[in-house]
């Protein structure tokens, strides 16, 4: 029976074990994901994204639970699951270096089976939309990062699927091309209601701008599941502070100890040797403390900060994307 979700999962986890060790990757992840929606998983790296994408796409087979997508079992059905859907990575390599653009996408054309008509007129429209059809004869080998990724999409939606899976995709890129991409995602699936798309990202600003809701994942759990803002709403009525510091060795380890501070994430930039903290509080009175402490050092500027995506992870985990990365591995 048809499910009425797009994508549903069910307790679905993973685990990887090793001699060394056992890592959870998924921890028990139920979510409903509706047709049309650009829904958006949201966590730093190894918290869980690109192993949730690889169980639904039929690439990993998960440890326990259920996963559905355009109704069928990823376990039971995947072959059912492969004919609607396709997946689009990040820095992956699209294609084969010697072949030019057109005969990448005329090679995949014909591997999804498109009739000589379809194909030709796919690829020419895909070309024109995605701004690269001067590069029609140029071989992949020697586009660039950002050619290369809007070739990759070409090739994505080449078999005109009913979910898009992106994971990463503008990873790498530069803002002008990131931006592009973005923008056709958006309107390939509300403009034109091509179909759903799952977007897992770790850049705030992309979920914030494409995505109708965002799960937020931490080491295989999600915290948290609503539109982008009615996370940040919730926050109005916490203290956010941004602090940035002529140092980037300081310790901030003892804003962890004081009371009433719900988290923070710091930034460290060694080319121009500052430190930005972000730091929330329940009061005033707790931000006057830290700032006390923090007077040991220089402080270039004290400014408010208004919620951000980061912010609703910070409020839930207690540290930021940065934090993160340095201590998980999955």
């Amino acid at each position: 029976m048809k499910l009425p979700h797009s994508i549903e999962t069910r307790d679905l986890t993973r685990i990887f074990k090793s001699k060394n060790e056992t890592v959870k990757a998924l921890d028990k992840v139920s979510l409903s994901i509706e047709e049309r929606e650009i829904f958006g998983l949201l966590g730093p790296n190894g918290a869980g994204k690109t192993t949730f994408i690889k169980i639904l796409t039929t690439l990993l087979l998960p440890t326990n639970g259920e996963a559905y997508v355009g109704g069928f079992n990823v376990i039971k059905e995947p072959d059912r699951v492969r004919k609607i859907i396709s997946l689009v990575s990040g820095g992956e390599t699209p294609g084969y270096g010697i072949l030019s653009v057109r005969e990448n996408l005329w090679f995949f054309s014909q591997l999804y089976g498109l009739s000589s008509t379809a194909a030709r007129e796919k690829i020419k429209r895909l070309m024109a939309d995605l701004d690269f059809e001067e590069y029609a004869n140029t071989r992949m080998a020697k586009l660039s990062t950002g050619y290369r990724q809007r070739l990759n999409l070409a090739r994505g939606l080449l078999s005109g699927p009913n979910i898009l899976f992106l994971d990463e995709p503008t990873l790498g890129l530069d803002v002008l091309t990131a931006k592009k991409l973005r923008s056709y995602i958006v309107d390939w699936a509300k403009k034109e209601a091509k179909g759903t798309v799952l977007l897992t990202t770790h850049y705030m600003a992309e979920a914030d701008e494409m995505c109708d809701r965002v799960a937020i994942i931490d080491r295989g759990r999600i915290l948290a599941c609503d539109s982008p803002s009615t996370l940040k709403e919730n926050l109005k009525q916490k203290q956010i502070m941004r602090v940035e510091i002529a140092s980037v060795q300081a310790d901030f380890g003892f804003i962890d100890k004081m009371a009433d501070v719900i988290g923070y994430s710091q930034t460290r930039n060694i080319q121009t040797g500052t430190t930005t903290l972000k730091i929330m509080v329940d009061n005033e009175t707790a931000f006057a403390k830290i700032m006390r402490q923090l007077e040991k050092l220089k402080i270039l500027s004290v400014s408010k900060a208004e919620p951000t995506l980061e912010d609703v992870y910070i409020s839930l985990v207690g540290r930021g994307f940065e934090e993160g990365e340095a201590s998980t591995s999955a």
